[in-house]
Formats: structure tokens, C-alpha cells, sequence
């Protein structure tokens, strides 16, 4: 409860700061082609990313007990804050009007973008997966991923980074985006389900 709050409370934070940027970048409303940011703001874009990832991984590490439970509680936070960042910024500005709105969803290495309806599925997918996580190890079972789940988790990664990053124009060059690959995300997370099957199975030698 108390790591979903958290993660609840971290949404609202980071949609403010959205709010902020949009309303001096996108005064009319935020659309693509996007409008480049200055080098000033970039730089303490990348900072705020980077530190956001580490709060998400400082209150798994916190909250769990071993290193596979606190990756669970990891999951959890991340998926509960990137969904109710979309709830914030909806109640706050009336955005995304739609699922399938276009939104910039991370800038480390590259930008990445796509439909918002991509990070939310991927969201409640870590969700799931962080609850179950969490749930073994209050029952005093393992989670123990094989080399067979660490690979499938490997392309389904590469799989979607690649759906996010593959337009370069759209990210670098303000042109307006092409289709999404959808594809590429339902590939994704069918590679992601089946590692965290076959990690649930496997036996800790």
C-alpha cells in the first residue's frame, strides 16, 4: 500500500513539472511536430529522468527484503507512477484526450515516443508481475529467472526500444511521427509474459 502511495504521490509530482514545460513549450497545447527544447532545459531534463529512475529503484530497494523481492516492489512503484502520471495530467490539463495520443515518454539515450496507450499496457503488465513477485516471497516461495527468461527479456526490451526510438525524425528533426509499430508492442509483451512464465517455473538450482 504504502509503495503505491508513494508511487501515486511521485506521478503527481512529475505531472506538474510536465504541466510547467508544456505551457512554455506548447502554450496552445501540446501536438507533434514537437518543438525542441533549449540546451539549458535538456540538461535538467535528463537530470530529472535519471533521478526519477533512481527514486523508483531507491523505494524497491527499500522496501524489499531480498534482491528479487525488492525488483518486485521496483515493478509495482514504476507501473502504479507511470499510470497515474497519465491520470494526473489528465485531471490537471485535460491530456491525453485519447489512448492512442502521441506523447515523449523518455529522453535517455534517445527520445522515445509512441501512443500512451504503449507505456500503460507495459505498466500494468510490471503491475502484475510485481505483485506475484511480491506475493512468493510472502509465501516463502522463490522467483528464480533462468537463462531461458533472461534472453526473452533481453529481445522483448531491444523489441520495444525499437518501436520507441526507430523515428528519428519525429525526435531530432520536429517532423510528425509515423505510424506506431504496433506490432512491435504486442511482440513485446507476449516475449515478456512468456520469461516471466517460464522465470515462475523454474526451480532454484
Amino acid at each position: 500500500m504504502w509503495t503505491s502511495l508513494f508511487a501515486i504521490a511521485f506521478a503527481l509530482v512529475e505531472a506538474s513539472v510536465v504541466v510547467y514545460l508544456r505551457a512554455i513549450y506548447y502554450p496552445t497545447g501540446f501536438e507533434f511536430p514537437l518543438r525542441l527544447i533549449t540546451i539549458d532545459h535538456l540538461g535538467v531534463e535528463l537530470a530529472r529522468e535519471a533521478a526519477t529512475i533512481l527514486m523508483l529503484v531507491a523505494i524497491g530497494a527499500l522496501t524489499g527484503r531480498t534482491k528479487w523481492d525488492k525488483f518486485g516492489f521496483f515493478l509495482v512503484a514504476f507501473g502504479v507512477w507511470d499510470i497515474f502520471y497519465y491520470v494526473w495530467l489528465k485531471v490537471f490539463v485535460g491530456w491525453p484526450a485519447t489512448m492512442v495520443d502521441w506523447d515523449v515518454l523518455f529522453l535517455l539515450p534517445l527520445p522515445w515516443i509512441g501512443p500512451v496507450i504503449a507505456p500503460v499496457l507495459i505498466s500494468l503488465l510490471m503491475i502484475y508481475c510485481g505483485v506475484v513477485i511480491v506475493r512468493r516471497f510472502a509465501a516463502g516461495r522463490s522467483f528464480a529467472p533462468g537463462w531461458k527468461s533472461w534472453i526473452l527479456a533481453g529481445l522483448a526490451t531491444s523489441v520495444l526500444l525499437v518501436s520507441f526510438m526507430i523515428d528519428a525524425d519525429a525526435t531530432l528533426h520536429e517532423a510528425m511521427p509515423r505510424p506506431y509499430r504496433y506490432e512491435l508492442l504486442g511482440i513485446g509483451l507476449l516475449l515478456y509474459a512468456i520469461s516471466f512464465f517460464l522465470a515462475c517455473r523454474n526451480k532454484p538450482s
